[in-house]
């Protein structure tokens, strides 16, 4: 079996130089607790705490990065637990599945999934040995060990990876009974939800017309007319906050967005509402519910994050076999210059709006998202996401947009996981990053190195914590 170690000065530069510089600015965040303000962890293991069933459950089959690698190089979706749509037969045996991840452990090399799950293995299991096939059962056997152990419940790693906050984002039709049992539960672990209206606001979602019933009845609004919608989602918006929310987070195609006029408004809704919208009339309806999303954000403060420019569920026999989230979702072009501007027109210069932009175009990065956030108000940069939630995606990232936006229009970083435990490895990973990139502009006699622990602090801690109200 081989050594599994982390190299102290992993990802730092290989000038000894810069990667001294590197090292003390990153002696002075490592210790800084975690902002996890925007994420897609499950709120019921921290409701009910109870322990993680085994390591294939924990960490591999909810994980889209992992098993999209693997159907890449022909492991079956079936041979990792995925559930079949139709319940024929998938891999069963927790133990089987390890297997055949370890057996191709080996794909990750280079990737950002890799270096989270190594960091799991060391810092939270405390194992020595790399996963291969021939180390599969032992390191099985010691996670699925630890895990019945106290120290290994959701609240007890929440409180050791000193989280100060989580998010988790829930649909409006959510009851948010699990955020309830945690406020009730009298643990201190803050763990708050956000505001994802996709579902209700989407009318191309393929249950539209069932959720915007529901809608309806949850809001207990009438949802047949476009007053009554706008006023559900500001019922929904404020029992969110009841339950902590302090952002709303918007999925659409694009970047979009429309002001219509009331009447044109509410000519374009009985069309949704009726199910009649064309594909243009779908986007224009997105397009104008991200500016009044944007109007009740003015009026009840709600930070709004738009994360636009995936084409979902590409693979169609996927999607038709296992359902969606597969795995199959890709970046497409983006453009924001002129989807954002009818948006910013009406609301670009209200200091009380915080709408905060992520992108899966690199190519926005200096020619849009940059300039924009350097100039109005209400705009921040959401760090790398997703694709480019890699140490190479978070260089190009600070070396496209910082010249223009500077360090502080953007937003530090926030993980954007299912995955529970490679939340700290990910806030691992950005910090040093930050930090090596900082360590040049030192060593280029661009930034003073007394600047550069202030800027170190603000991309780990303080900028997250005053982008999204914590």
């Amino acid at each position: 079996m081989t050594r599994l170690i982390l190299h102290p000065d992993r990802l730092f530069p290989p000038d000894e130089a810069v990667r001294t510089i590197a090292r003390r600015l990153h002696d002075g965040v490592r210790g800084l607790p975690l902002i996890s303000p925007h994420g897609h962890t499950d709120p019921a293991w921290f409701a009910e705490n109870r322990p993680f069933a085994d390591p294939a459950q924990l960490l591999i089959v909810p994980d889209h990065y992992l098993f999209r690698m693997l159907y890449s190089q022909g492991v079956p979706l079936e041979a990792l637990g995925i559930a079949r749509r139709d319940g024929g037969p998938v891999e069963r045996d927790p133990r089987r599945i390890w297997r055949t991840f370890a057996e191709h452990y080996h794909l990750f090399r280079g990737t950002p999934s890799r270096l989270w799950l190594d960091w799991v293995f060391v810092e939270v299991f405390g194992l020595d040995k790399r996963l291969d096939a021939a180390s599969a059962d032992a390191l099985y056997d010691a996670i699925d060990a630890a895990l019945k152990e106290p120290d290994f419940l959701p609240r007890a790693l929440f409180e050791r990876f000193d989280i100060e906050a989580l998010a988790t984002t829930e649909s409006p039709l959510d009851p948010l009974d699990h955020h309830r049992a945690i406020r009730e539960s009298g643990w201190n672990g803050r763990v708050i939800t956000t505001y994802r209206p996709d579902p209700v606001v989407d009318p191309e979602h393929p249950d539209f017309a069932a959720n915007l019933r529901r809608f309806g009845e949850v809001s207990g609004e009438d949802v047949g007319r476009w007053q009554g919608y706008l006023r559900a989602h500001e019922t929904r918006r404020a029992y969110f906050r009841e339950a902590g929310a302090t952002s709303t987070d918007h999925g659409h195609p694009s970047a979009f967005t429309a002001d219509l006029s009331p009447a044109d408004a509410e000519r374009l809704y009985a069309r949704v509402a009726a199910g009649e919208a064309t594909p243009a009339e779908a986007e224009l309806f997105r397009g104008q519910m991200l500016t009044e999303m944007a109007r009740m954000s003015l009026a009840d403060g709600m930070v709004m994050q738009l994360h636009p420019g995936a084409l979902r569920n590409h693979n169609a026999a996927l999607l038709a076999r296992f359902g969606r989230d597969m795995g199959a979702d890709l970046p497409v072009a983006g453009e924001y210059v002129r989807a954002l501007k009818p948006l910013l027109d009406r609301f670009g210069n209200e200091p009380g709006l915080s709408l905060i932009l992520f992108t899966l175009d690199e190519s926005v990065y200096s020619r849009e998202l940059a300039p924009l956030a350097g100039h109005y108000p209400c705009l921040k940069l959401g760090p790398p996401w997703w694709f480019h939630d890699s140490p190479e995606g978070m260089r190009r990232f600070r070396e496209q947009a910082t010249e223009t936006a500077g360090f502080y229009n953007s937003v530090g970083f926030n993980d954007d996981t299912r995955a529970f435990l490679s939340i700290p490895a990910r806030h691992d990973v950005a910090r040093r990053m930050d930090c090596a990139y900082l360590a040049r502009l030192v060593a280029e006699h661009r930034l003073d190195e007394d600047e550069a622990h202030e800027v170190a602090r603000a991309l780990s801690y303080d900028l997250v914590k005053a982008a999204y109200k914590l």
